[in-house]
């Protein structure tokens, strides 16, 4: 039996954690720990025997054999399928899942919910491996959704804070308007499908060639997938969500926007590339928006105080780049677009998981707080330079390779102004990277000043052994795919496709130039200190707080849509209570009231009844007398 045929199993370990974790409930604190580890660890294992055993070029395995709904001649069906894509994504996302996990230990040990943690932790893996390998785009859809309120359920996990709670809320509420876009393409997509089917072979094969839909139909169909895309992985303007996500736990900020979640939109735009290749306009809004993206998102960490959310906007431009890769419309910028997915998986996670170590030890996430902290947390220390050097795509590290894919691809194809924005993307990153490391790991320390916990210390060896095991990948997976010596990634990756098999030079000194810029500036300023460190917020206080304030996007939503649709609520509010509940009230307070009237009269009494025969015959003579007296008149 092939490896292939037992995909299935790799979700079903999480979920099985997560049954038993919450079986046991808050008690089985160790138990939890280790069961969460033990089973993501097998999916691990069952994930690299699937990925190599994908790499003898075996074909695509599809399992569609489960009837969930049928009406008429059309039915709905749930099943799974693994290809070299996914393949991919299941070794990243159980990689990433158990190294957080075994993280996880040490960091979370002294919290009371750990057990609810790791459910939550197991949940979310099941839900993501899920969708990976489902079979359709309905079946994705369900389990993109139920990522969603996994996402929502660890953002919030520490729910005593006001700020992981609204965190939560927006996590939730933003990524909801990207899910609704995707809603509408399936919709259309199903509609105009050959036999309304939605399975990803039958997708390829409708749009391969002459597409069976008209242009427009293919070209809303593209946007409108894109559009939820947009919301899991914070491309502009639904990037707000992700940098407030960071309010949950560190791990999660590892495990959900480094590898997985924030993923989920990339992987969906390349598990439906076919579409976005019979569209030229839906191609250049992924590339437009992506590059934009990148270019946003690394302006504004330059200014960040804060660490985990410096990382974070460093997420959001490096999720530009990927969506700029493959908005360029060849199999080649595909293929560099998923490599920097793969790789970035690895130094991001690396990044997060020290930064964590860090703040364990020092008790703050601002920069301007810490400082010092190489000495104290060597291995914390070289692991994250690791991590920074790779994020800024120095040589040899593996963003390098990955990046120099995607402006290579840029470069080649003519897109001089995508080419350019990822250059001057390269160089904001390395200088926010640079700015972090140095004011964090070198210098005076300043951390015992403001945490009351004297100097920092390493962290235990669950924490410290998952940074090594992720730096030795930030500098070895990038030589999967290096152009002119190694190109089996990408012909793996996408058979029957060319791809560029020279490095080309002109970029790498380019993009190898402005990476160095970025680092040698970020010196200069915060560890050489031969510039000083408030030039831009004394020349130019308003372009720093421009940024600062992230060019006030969540000012503008709190003015443009929040505070009017909050006002709208409280208007129909107020009609609801008042006009509608009035109404309602006024008719139960009438018949309420003559009903106690009616039972006032109707007490029983012959002496009241005979005072009310007599007043109504009364009533009646004078009535008739009063007629009579009128009409006579």
């Amino acid at each position: 039996m092939e490896f292939s045929q037992l995909a299935w199993l790799v979700p079903v370990f999480p979920l099985l954690a997560f049954i038993v974790l919450t079986a046991f409930g808050r008690q089985a604190r160790t138990f939890g720990v280790y069961t969460g580890i033990t089973l993501t660890g097998i999916s691990l294992v069952l994930s690299v025997l699937i990925f190599f055993e994908r790499l003898g070029h075996t074909q695509d395995y599809t399992w569609n054999d489960f009837e969930w709904l049928k009406f008429g001649d059309t039915a709905l069906r749930f099943g799974y399928e693994v290809t070299n894509l996914n393949a991919l994504m299941l070794v990243v996302v159980t990689l990433v899942s158990f190294l957080v996990n075994i993280y996880s230990s040490g960091y979370m040990q002294d919290d009371e919910r750990i057990t609810v943690f790791f459910g939550y932790i197991s949940l979310f893996t099941f839900s993501m491996l899920g969708l990976v390998i489902s079979s359709n785009l309905l079946q994705l859809y369900v389990f993109w959704e139920l990522v969603g309120v996994c996402s929502f359920l660890l953002v919030g996990f520490w729910y005593h804070k006001p700020e992981a709670r609204a965190a939560a809320k927006k996590a939730f509420i933003v990524t909801r308007i990207g899910d609704v876009g995707l809603f509408i393409g399936i919709l259309l997509l199903f509609w105009y499908m050959p036999e309304h089917r939605l399975d990803f072979s039958a997708i390829h094969n409708a749009f391969q060639g002459t597409p069976a839909i008209e242009a427009g139909i293919v070209t809303w169909i593209g946007v409108l997938i894109f559009i939820g895309a947009m919301g899991k992985s914070g491309q502009f303007p639904l990037h707000t969500w992700l940098p407030d996500a960071m309010e949950g736990p560190t791990p999660i900020s590892a495990l959900i926007h480094a590898a997985t979640m924030v993923a989920a939109g990339v992987y969906l735009v390349a598990r439906t590339y076919d579409i976005f290749l019979a569209s030229d306009t839906a191609l250049l809004v992924v590339t437009v928006v992506g590059a934009f993206t990148a270019l946003f998102a690394a302006t504004i960490g330059t200014a960040q105080n804060d660490i985990k959310r410096i990382l974070a906007y460093s997420t959001v431009s490096q999720l530009g780049y990927m969506m700029m890769a493959l908005g360029l419309g060849t199999w080649a910028a595909y293929t560099a677009g998923i490599f920097h997915l793969f790789t970035h998986a690895f130094f991001k996670a690396l990044l997060f998981l020290g930064a964590g170590s860090v703040i364990h030890a020092v008790h703050t996430q601002n920069i301007h707080e810490m400082g010092g902290v190489g000495r104290h947390m060597k291995i914390t220390a070289w692991t994250f330079a690791i991590g920074t050097l790779a994020l800024s795509g120095v040589f040899p590290l593996s963003g390098f390779w990955s990046k120099d894919a995607i402006l290579a691809e840029a470069y080649h194809s003519d897109h001089m102004g995508v080419f350019i924005v990822g250059l001057i993307g390269a160089f904001f990153t390395a200088f926010y990277m640079s700015r972090l490391f140095f004011l964090v790991f070198t210098g005076k320390s300043r951390s015992h000043d403001h945490s009351g916990h004297g100097e920092p210390h390493e962290s235990p060896l669950s924490m410290t052994l998952p940074l090594l095991v992720l730096a030795v990948l930030a500098v070895v997976a990038g030589f999967v795919f290096v152009p002119g010596m190694n190109n089996w990634f990408g012909e793996w990756l996408a058979p029957g496709h060319e791809a560029h098999e020279a490095i080309d030079w002109t970029v790498v000194l380019l993009s190898n130039l402005m990476a160095i810029a970025g680092i040698a500036l970020g010196w200069l300023i915060y560890a050489k200190q031969s510039i000083r460190q408030d030039l831009v917020t004394s020349g130019a206080p308003w372009l720093y707080k421009l940024l600062n304030r992230k060019y006030y996007i969540d000012e503008l939503y709190q003015t443009v849509i929040v505070a009017p649709l909050s006002g709208l609520a409280m208007l129909l509010a107020v009609i609801d209570e008042f006009i509608i509940d009035g109404c309602v009230r006024l008719v139960a307070a009438g018949t309420g009231g003559i009903g106690q009237w009616g039972r006032r009269v109707q007490n029983g009494q012959v002496q009241t009844y005979g005072l009310v025969t007599v007043l109504s015959i009364v009533i009646l003579v004078l009535a008739f007398a009063g007629r009579r007296y009128f009409h006579v008149g």
